[in-house]
């Protein structure tokens, strides 16, 4: 390759590195810090606000030192008992998932990805999960899947969520 070919190269690759930093930046749409770790939230502009449905498209954390895989969280009480009402398994399952964050030495502002399954799924369920997501993690949502599922390990089970940490 002659030199005029390797600069023009080179000019090409700094062009596209400096729109892809412009780009990353301007898709950050949030930030959550705690200590030496920062997390900042994603929703690119060319896809829709999915902060109505409870959630962010992806959560990139920055300066991790530690990583917690938080098992499903169903809407059991304390006694195992399950209430036949699914916001009030939702409801449950959240207290349960906040439970196991706090055991592991982290806080929900913490919480990067959340799945959620959910038995014989309807969309007016979609506003019962939006409003207990919301009221655990506020306006830094994390990223979130939601998994329709024919059923889950106990019989009369209608919900579980599961999420992965990352903290100081």
């Amino acid at each position: 390759m002659n030199n005029r070919a390797m600069t023009t190269n080179r000019v090409i690759s700094y062009f596209s590195l400096g729109v892809l930093l412009l780009m990353s930046a301007s898709m950050v749409t949030g930030e959550r810090s705690t200590g030496q770790m920062q997390l900042n939230i994603v929703n690119p502009p060319d896809l829709y606000d999915p902060a109505p449905n409870g959630y962010s498209h992806a959560v990139v954390a920055n300066g991790v030192s530690n990583v917690a895989f938080i098992a499903g969280q169903g809407g059991e009480t304390l006694d195992g008992a399950l209430s036949p009402e699914f916001d009030e398994q939702v409801r449950q399952a959240y207290r349960n998932l906040l439970s196991a964050i706090a055991a592991v030495g982290a806080e929900p502002a913490q919480v990067t990805k959340i799945t959620t399954y959910v038995v014989d799924y309807e969309q007016s369920m979609l506003a019962v999960m939006t409003a207990a997501v919301t009221e655990v993690f506020g306006e830094s949502l994390p990223a979130q899947t939601l998994v329709p599922v024919p059923r889950l390990a106990l019989d009369n089970m209608l919900f579980e969520v599961d999420a992965i940490v990352v903290f100081d």
